[in-house]
């Protein structure tokens, strides 16, 4: 009977098998969901295999439904296209939401260079070839007040290629304080980051105190440079100590080595002005102070498009981009023009032109709450209570990581959903997607990092949820 069982069992297996249809049959029948016909055939492929192997190790029959299974896998992919997605996490900065927005006139401004062939290495006024970036540079010279400037793909570049021209064979050891031996986002951690450059880590000081005199014994005749790294991403109180970076530039020229400072952060502006931020070191502050060269983000507080800035002593400027290394890294088009376009709104003052500064420093509470008054009376929905709620918005990017700043928020809920449940309706059920974060359990769409001119759409887009939500 038992073998009779096995045999049966064998015989369904292999007719489930049978049965699941061709690739270019569920090609045909499936929602592509605007994907190309190769990626489609290829997730199909591998569910189909999935599936399979499944049935074959159960060695009995399953329950599934291979198009639903395989619908939902084109559908997952679909949503990983780089998309318009908002923002109600309060979150200024997320990294994981592409940190920095742009301003429409600066996004029309790249749109424009992208469309059309443009002057990337080409001089104008003489005809000949030209060098790309050097309008950037300048602009990024006036603005940290430095001897020179000059710009790379992302700031770990720019402190890579830093470490790669100053060390040599017979000086590979970069001093370091132990409390700054951060980890940034990504899991990346700096000792990694900089040990790729083929530098050695000379760590000084413990994890809270690091003094002059632990910096002045580490340095000996193997010493390439002192690293500074502004600990941009957290925040150390108490018992702690280090030197100034005045004091640091005097050790490090009486020894004859370069100080270096990591910023990260890349604040051009007084932060301390804006409501629930501290004070953030700029880089004229920096440069001001001693310190040789310093790098930082262009898509953190500058801003603008991903890049890392270079700044400071003119002649490690020119070394550092007549390093073979420079050219890897470079900007391109797209990437000059959003930061140019930014560097520019500094220097005329035209604050406005920066989402950035506006989100963290212009909107009132009281703009932001009559705000949330006017989508709240607007949301026509049975299923789904929706009140205002009072919140504190947070700047990220690794920046400001004391900052508190008041806002205003839509708290949703329904008897049907839980919080977080109500908040993967909320990704998945709504184009855009909307982000969304849970305080006390309860789930609040902050407004201060959704734009004004998305309300509407997020008005529609909670009421449409209701018929949506099962």
């Amino acid at each position: 009977m038992d073998e009779d069982k096995k045999q049966w069992q064998k015989k369904d297996i292999q007719h489930l098998l049978r049965s699941i249809p061709s690739v270019e049959i569920l090609a045909q029948e499936l929602d592509h969901h605007g994907l190309p016909q190769p990626i489609v055939n290829s997730i199909i492929r591998d569910e189909v295999d999935g599936i399979r192997l499944k049935i074959k190790e159960s060695q009995k029959p399953l329950p599934f439904d291979i198009r639903k299974s395989i619908q939902e896998a084109i559908l997952r992919s679909s949503r990983q296209r780089i998309q318009k997605v908002l923002n109600g996490t309060g979150v200024i900065l997320h990294t994981n939401l592409g940190r920095a927005p742009m301003n429409t006139s600066v996004a029309q401004h790249i749109a424009k260079v992208a469309q059309s062939y443009c002057n990337l290495e080409f001089d104008i006024s003489n005809g000949n070839r030209g060098k790309r970036g050097l309008y950037a540079e300048k602009l990024l010279k006036s603005i940290c007040q430095s001897e020179a400037a000059t710009l790379v793909n992302n700031c770990a570049a720019a402190l890579v290629l830093i470490l790669k021209e100053l060390i040599s064979d017979d000086r590979k050891e970069v001093i370091i304080s132990r409390g700054e031996l951060v980890q940034i986002g990504g899991g990346f951690r700096i000792p990694e980051i900089l040990e790729t450059s083929g530098a050695r880590l000379k760590e000084v000081g413990t994890t809270n105190k690091t003094t002059l005199s632990d910096y002045e014994k580490a340095i000996g005749s193997e010493t390439a440079l002192i690293l500074k790294v502004h600990q941009s991403n957290f925040a150390m109180e108490g018992f702690v100590e280090s030197p100034t970076r005045s004091e640091l530039s005097a050790l490090a020229t009486d020894h004859n080595v370069p100080l270096i400072e990591d910023l990260g952060s890349g604040a051009i502006t007084q932060t301390q002005e804006w409501k629930g931020t501290p004070n953030e070191p700029t880089p004229e502050l920096v440069i001001k102070s001693g310190v040789d060269l310093v790098c930082f983000s262009g898509d953190k507080l500058f801003g603008g498009p991903q890049a890392g800035v270079i700044a400071g002593k003119e002649n490690l400027i020119k070394r550092i981009k007549s390093n073979p290394f420079f050219r890897c890294l470079r900007c391109d088009k797209l990437i000059l023009s959003g930061i140019e376009y930014t560097a520019e709104s500094y220097l005329k003052k035209s604050f406005r032109e920066n989402v950035l500064i506006h989100s963290i420093g212009n909107p009132t509470e009281q703009a932001i709450k009559e705000r949330a008054d006017l989508i709240v009376k607007s949301i026509r929905s049975n299923r789904l209570k929706c009140s205002i709620q009072s919140t504190f918005s947070t700047v990220g990017g690794g920046t400001l990581p004391k900052a508190r700043i008041p806002s205003f928020a839509i708290e949703l809920s329904s008897k049907e959903l839980s919080s977080s449940k109500l908040q993967l309706a909320l990704l998945h059920q709504c184009e855009p997607p909307v982000t969304s974060k849970i305080e006390d359990q309860k789930l609040l769409i902050d407004l201060r990092t959704i734009s004004p001119d998305d309300d509407d759409a997020l008005i529609q887009l909670i009421s449409d949820l209701e018929g949506k939500i099962k």
